[in-house]
């Protein structure tokens, strides 16, 4: 198993992209939106501090805190993650992932919310 995780940097304004396998894979599974981990679990030293805010599933198929669970649900959406509507008023009912990580997620979206004393560019370069 392994994830995709897309670490944002609010203090540079950048993004990072990182692949997670094995043990550190298995410690993120059952994790939900908005819950704080450590950054040893992408091998970033342990005084970095991440929030998990988001994701998608292998079919592309988003993650929204409001519903519970990692199963997929159709829900009436008027806006918010997964649907941006053309007009006012605009409801549509759509597939969306539930808030907690399972082994069918593919991609996890987290930011810093605690830096550690090396910055993030010079660990995650390219």
């Amino acid at each position: 198993m392994e994830f995709k995780v897309v670490v944002s940097d609010p203090k540079t304004g950048r993004a990072y992209q990182k692949t997670v396998s094995g043990a550190n894979a298995n410690r993120l599974v059952g994790k939900q939106i908005g819950d704080i981990i450590s950054g040893t679990i992408l091998d970033l030293p342990p005084d970095y501090e991440l929030q998990i805010t988001g994701g998608s599933d292998k079919d592309g198929f988003p993650m929204r805190p409001d519903i519970p669970g990692p199963t997929r649900k159709k829900i009436l959406v008027s806006g918010g993650i997964g649907f941006r509507p053309k007009e006012r008023g605009l409801r549509k009912r759509k597939i969306m992932r539930g808030r907690v990580i399972s082994k069918d997620i593919l991609q996890i979206n987290v930011k810093v919310v605690k830096h550690g004393k090396v910055p993030l560019e010079e660990i995650l370069k390219k």
